[in-house]
C-alpha cells in the first residue's frame, strides 16, 4: 500500500514562507535547486530578448521566471512566458499563450512529462522545450485533442500562429553564439 496519501500537502500561503526557489505541484513542494547552468541562463536571455524585440503588441508581454498560480495548491515558475491581458502584479493568473522551458539534467523529466501534462490541461497554446546540449527546440501546439508536435528547430524560424500579436523566433539567431563556441 502506498503512503503517498500520508504526505503533507502545502498551499500558496505556505509557499510564500519558504526560502529558496520552489514550485508547488498539487500541494507537493518541488525544489528548483541547484541554480541553472550558465548555458541555460544564456539561452534563456537570448530567447527573452529575441521575443522582446519581436513582440510589438500592447496586449501581450514576455516575462522571465514569473510565478504562475494555477490554484492554491499548484504554483509553477516557467523559464519564459508570453502572456496576454494579464494584470496581476504578483503572479500570473491566466494560462500563458506560450511557455518556454530550457531543460537541464535535473529538470528534463519534469519538464517533458509533469509540466507538459499540466500545460496541456491548462490549455497553454504553445509549449517549447529547449535542449541546450543539442542547440535544439521542440515545439508543441495545442489542438482539439491536446498537443501536437510542430517540429524540431535548430536553425529555423518558428512562426506563432493564432495569437493576438505577430511573433516569430529565429532559432538560428538564438543559438548562433553557442554554435560559434563549439568550433
Amino acid at each position: 500500500m502506498s503512503n503517498i496519501g500520508l504526505l503533507p500537502r502545502y498551499t500558496y500561503e505556505d509557499y510564500l514562507q519558504w526560502e529558496g526557489d520552489w514550485e508547488l505541484i498539487e500541494g507537493i513542494p518541488v525544489s528548483m535547486a541547484p541554480a541553472p547552468m550558465r548555458i541555460h541562463q544564456q539561452i534563456a536571455g537570448e530567447l527573452f530578448f529575441a521575443i522582446k524585440n519581436e513582440l510589438e503588441c500592447e496586449e501581450c508581454e514576455v516575462l522571465y521566471e514569473t510565478d504562475w498560480k494555477l490554484s492554491n495548491e499548484t504554483l509553477l515558475r516557467p523559464d519564459i512566458v508570453v502572456v496576454c491581458g494579464e494584470d496581476n502584479e504578483r503572479y500570473i493568473t491566466k494560462a500563458p499563450r506560450i511557455i518556454f522551458e530550457i531543460l537541464s539534467p535535473s529538470t528534463a523529466k519534469k519538464d517533458e512529462t509533469v509540466k507538459y501534462n499540466i500545460y496541456e490541461d491548462e490549455r497553454v497554446e504553445y509549449y517549447i522545450l529547449v535542449y541546450p546540449d543539442d542547440l535544439r527546440a521542440k515545439a508543441y501546439r495545442l489542438g482539439h485533442d491536446g498537443y501536437r508536435k510542430v517540429a524540431d528547430f535548430t536553425r529555423e524560424k518558428l512562426v506563432f500562429e493564432g495569437l493576438e500579436c505577430d511573433l516569430a523566433v529565429d532559432f538560428d539567431k538564438v543559438f548562433q553564439r553557442f554554435r560559434n563556441k563549439e568550433r
